[in-house]
């Protein structure tokens, strides 16, 4: 097998997880599910992939200016030294950021990408390992794989693929039929109910090389900006700075609308993996650890009569009495209350804080 080289996608706000994942401390650098970072976890995640039959290198990481003292620090924090961190200037979606990554490893003998975004929990490494595998092959065979999720419930905050025909002697490996947006209700039950969608994921496997001319056959502008800013990029202690000018200028997109859903080079491997985006507090509530009223307890927290709830003390103690369903959310300088189900509403708050 080649080398499979983790690139970890360290950008985004995380801004459903307000107020404990800010503009400052985003919710991949928060330890949410365990004393580790989701950060941490992920890097954790890759690394374990080593075995017999994947050989892995140290991770390449892409993450905002703003954030690399603190995702250095993290990687100290468990022994990870990353093979190259590249410095975004501002956030230009997954597409531009793949593409740094690509052009980075695109020399590289016998490379295979394995794309994870840092803010994901996948609880079952079995089995992530041996989708991994299956993907590893299918890229091997020249395909742009993404990693698809079984559903467990009618979800209307994920994207869907319907898978297709199956990949010959890739098992476990489809054609994509179909990229769905966010459906409503009634819509998700029907995709559940047929059993043939799956999540989107955001996870991706491929070689750098194909990507690139996929990227470049179906949206040059943005190969032709990034290829610039990394042409001119610069290094320092920090990290490695794409060209700002030229960076700016690329257009924003995610790798799903630039390049996976045009190609016809896509696959998607189904997978049962524990997987959550642990998009919003009502998403970490359901993966989390609950006690016999399930509630979802963090720091100096006293219930009393409240069940199926998630309270969160990060600076003070805080007690809940006498209520079911809810989020209680306590940081230094703010408090969120709300019902689980008012998760959209929190755009609002985000919106007044300004933070």
């Amino acid at each position: 097998m080649p080398t499979l080289y983790p690139v970890i996608l360290c950008g985004g706000a995380g801004t459903r997880l307000w107020p404990a994942s800010r503009l400052a401390r985003p919710k991949q650098l928060l330890p949410l599910t365990s004393a580790h970072s989701l950060l941490q976890e992920t890097l954790l995640r890759a690394a374990a992939l080593q075995d017999g039959e994947l050989t892995v290198s140290a991770p390449l990481l892409i993450c905002n200016q703003a954030h690399q003292a603190m995702i250095r620090e993290q990687c100290q924090a468990i022994g990870q030294e990353p093979l190259a961190v590249y410095l975004e200037p501002l956030g230009r979606n997954t597409a531009p950021a793949i593409a740094l990554a690509a052009l980075h490893l695109c020399d590289a003998a016998e490379a295979l990408m394995l794309v994870l975004p840092a803010d994901h929990v996948i609880r079952d490494q079995a089995a992530f390992q041996h989708a991994v595998r299956r993907a590893a092959h299918a890229a091997l065979a020249g395909k742009l794989v993404t990693f698809g999720i079984t559903p467990t419930q009618a979800e209307t905050g994920y994207g869907y693929i319907k898978a297709g025909a199956p990949l010959d002697a890739q098992e476990g490996v489809f054609q994509i039929a179909e990229f769905v947006e966010k459906p409503d209700q009634n819509t998700a039950q029907n995709y559940l109910d047929s059993g043939e969608y799956v999540w989107n994921s955001g996870m991706f496997l491929f070689q750098p090389a194909l990507y690139l001319e996929q990227l470049r056959h179906y949206r040059p502008a943005i190969f032709s900006a990034v290829s610039q800013a990394w042409a001119e990029r610069s290094v320092d202690q920090a990290g490695i700075h794409p060209e700002a000018r030229s960076f700016q200028a690329c257009p924003s997109e995610s790798i799903d609308y630039a390049v996976m859903q045009e190609t016809s080079a896509a696959a998607v491997v189904r997978a049962e993996l524990g997987w959550s985006d642990v998009g919003s507090w009502d998403a970490l509530w359901r993966i989390a650890d609950k006690d016999a009223q399930d509630n979802v307890l963090r720091g100096d927290v006293f219930t009393a009569n409240t069940h199926n709830s998630l309270i969160r003390a990060e600076s003070r103690y805080v007690a809940v009495l006498g209520l079911d369903d809810v989020v209680v959310v306590e940081t230094a300088d703010a408090v969120l209350v709300m019902h689980k189900s008012q998760a959209q509403a929190l755009k609002q708050a985000i919106t007044q804080d300004g933070a």
